[in-house]
């Protein structure tokens, strides 16, 4: 074995006998093999409104006074209880029997005062007033017409599934992305490790030039960064969400993996302390993340138009990135010796 792979053998080794690492990369996994649920939990962060789509029939909603209202109600994908008065609604509603009251007038006139009793829990409250949204304005405007109103809107068109956005333009590239994060971070750990204890020197020792041991590092964090991507991704298809462009979405995690990996190198070789070189690689990362959000080239912009199957997005784009990787690479590889002086 070269001792280049040697050094990439020790690091995998290390990482594996950390439990630490080992218990945070299973925890993901675990996480990862329910993804229906996960991504459920985040897009209703997201977009609160997709609680309807997936359990709105479980929001039970009291109606004192048969009206239209009731009709809205159903088709909005609520259950309706009806109760013949106020006190018989909020009977059932202290023992959770529905989640809210409705207390509509008999009868149609020019101005209609409906009435919204809520729990006081907060959250299951904004949850109910936000759904209950919808049928209000249908009833509002049912009232319009009755009343001899007419109010015309124009459809707002093309506006893209809440759902499918939120999957290839959050969810997919911050798994993706994550790892080449963390990836970064070790990088950081490995080589300042070798400093602060003085084996550096030990480890120049063998047939290894100082920028081949560098490389040996970054590969390791970056091999272990692909793997959890790897794993991302058949988890996220045996969950059925499909993804095109595979290869090159793998290909681009791996570049960005490298791209963090190396620069976290670059600013620990100049700082040679793991507090000071950790600080401004989350910083550097923070800003970077956000100036990149605003490019059209970014790596979330790129992720995204893969997986989707954009046809004016491809290898050009990710090679854009290998680019910016190669000259990372170079100015370590330039700065490198400072490590041992």
């Amino acid at each position: 074995m070269s001792p280049f792979w040697a050094v990439v053998k020790k690091e995998l080794t290390s990482v594996i006998r950390d439990r630490t690492i080992v218990i945070s990369l299973l925890i993901q996994l675990f996480i990862a093999s329910f993804s229906s649920a996960l991504l459920l939990g985040m897009l209703s962060l997201y977009d609160s409104d997709t609680i309807m789509r997936f359990s709105g029939s479980g929001i039970k909603i009291g109606v004192v006074g048969e009206s239209q209202l009731s009709v809205f109600v159903r088709q909005r994908g609520l259950t309706v209880v009806p109760f013949d008065s106020l006190e018989e609604a909020e009977a059932v509603f202290f023992q959770n029997g529905v989640s809210a009251i409705f207390v509509v007038p008999e009868g149609v006139a020019d101005t209609a005062q409906i009435k919204l009793y809520l729990p006081d829990n907060e959250a299951v409250s904004s949850i109910i007033r936000m759904v209950v949204q919808e049928p209000l304005k249908q009833f509002e405007n049912y009232l319009r017409e009755q009343n001899g109103i007419e109010v015309r809107y124009e459809d707002l068109k093309g506006k893209p599934s809440t759902s499918f956005e939120f999957i290839y333009s959050v969810l997919l590239p911050m798994l993706m992305f994550f790892p080449a994060f963390v990836s970064g971070s070790m990088s950081v750990d490995s080589l300042t490790e070798e400093v602060e204890n003085n084996t550096l020197q030990t480890l120049l020792s063998a047939p290894l030039s100082l920028n081949a041991m560098i490389s040996a590092k970054i590969t390791s964090s970056v091999i272990i960064a692909i793997l959890q991507c790897m794993a991302w991704l058949s988890l996220l298809r045996l969950n059925g969400i499909a993804f095109e462009n595979t290869g090159w979405i793998l290909l681009l995690a791996l570049i960005v993996a490298g791209i963090t990996s190396t620069a976290a190198v670059l600013g620990a070789v100049l700082l040679k302390d793991r507090e000071r070189s950790q600080f401004i690689y989350s910083l550097s990362l923070l800003a970077a993340t956000a100036i990149s959000t605003l490019l059209n080239a970014s790596p979330i912009t790129t992720m995204s138009r893969l997986a989707v199957g954009d046809a004016y997005t491809g290898g050009w784009n990710v090679a854009i990135f290998a680019v910016v990787l190669a000259a990372l690479y170079f100015l370590l590889w330039k700065v490198s010796r400072r490590l041992a002086a």
